[in-house]
């Protein structure tokens, strides 16, 4: 017993001293990793031949750039004009096919280069949240997650990426042509003359913007039509999707409280507090 104890600690003394060799002594049985070689912490959106390796003819170039479009039959002539663009700067593409259309986009010469996948009247942000995760598109530097509907007569792919990397935008946009577009937010409006602005000014009426202004929509605002994260902005950007909210948040009436309104932290009571009397219909 004296040696079966003596050699235990002489072979723990060992292995301390090489961790690598110790890694799932004490795992049960049947949790072993799998071979070196075989797994791996990330992946990508390459194609791979069901049998053999890729030939160096159809090895494709290490796209640097993913793009992510929502697309639906009937915007197929846009869709077609912003694929060809991004496939021509040598970009992976992933289309999401919220119609459930898939069959009649194969007539187009790149259909079988980019990938894609299908679910009725779905987001492009459900999409995302199941399709995109982190590790899956880490090998991109950038994800443009896109609308369908975009004209992209005077956009280039390639000459963005050098934009956004020598400015260092981690959350971007291209901006709006106001001539053509449909406007929602006045900082997303194209500057003439201006390689790339940050902020919006507006000095007169209500919610003004100027050099003082520290939050959306003056400044830090990209709109979600046509945005492009940067690989560390979307580990951050994907984990904030939210998940169903129709079925995972709600408010549990079978146990409740009572908000008495306090003034808490140096505050003063609020005069105009509401009380409802009268049922409500919720659903």
């Amino acid at each position: 017993m004296r040696v079966y104890s003596l050699d235990i600690g002489i072979q723990g003394t060992r292995d301390n001293a090489h961790p690598e060799k110790c890694k799932g002594k004490c795992r049960p049985i049947g949790t072993e990793t799998l071979p070196e070689g075989i797994i791996t912490k990330s992946s990508n959106l390459e194609m791979r031949p069901l049998w053999g390796s890729v030939s160096e003819d159809n090895k494709s170039k290490n796209a640097t750039g993913l793009l992510a479009i929502s697309a639906g039959i009937n915007q197929k002539r846009l869709v077609n004009e912003i694929v060809k663009k991004f496939l021509g700067d040598d970009f992976a593409v992933m289309l999401f096919h919220y119609d459930g259309v898939v069959d009649k986009w194969h007539d187009l010469e790149w259909s079988n280069r980019v990938i894609h996948v299908s679910a009725t009247n779905q987001t492009k942000w459900w999409f995302a949240k199941r399709f995109l995760h982190p590790d899956i598109v880490v090998e991109y530097d950038y994800i443009f997650l896109w609308d369908e509907d975009l004209g992209v007569e005077n956009f280039h792919p390639g000459r963005y990426l050098s934009i956004i990397k020598e400015e260092g935008l981690e959350i971007s946009q291209p901006a709006l042509d106001p001539r053509k577009s449909e406007v929602h937010h006045p900082i997303t409006v194209r500057r003439w003359r201006s390689r790339v602005h940050r902020r919006f000014y507006k000095f007169k009426g209500g919610g003004r913007c100027d050099n003082n202004s520290t939050s959306p929509p003056c400044v830090g605002w990209v709109e979600m039509m046509a945005p492009v994260f940067s690989r560390a902005a979307w580990r951050c950007a994907w984990y904030m999707i939210q998940g169903d909210r129709m079925v995972k948040v709600g408010v549990v009436d079978e146990e409740y409280i009572v908000h008495l309104g306090l003034p808490t932290l140096g505050g003063f009571p609020d005069k105009n507090k509401v009380y409802i009397s009268d049922p409500l219909v919720f659903s």
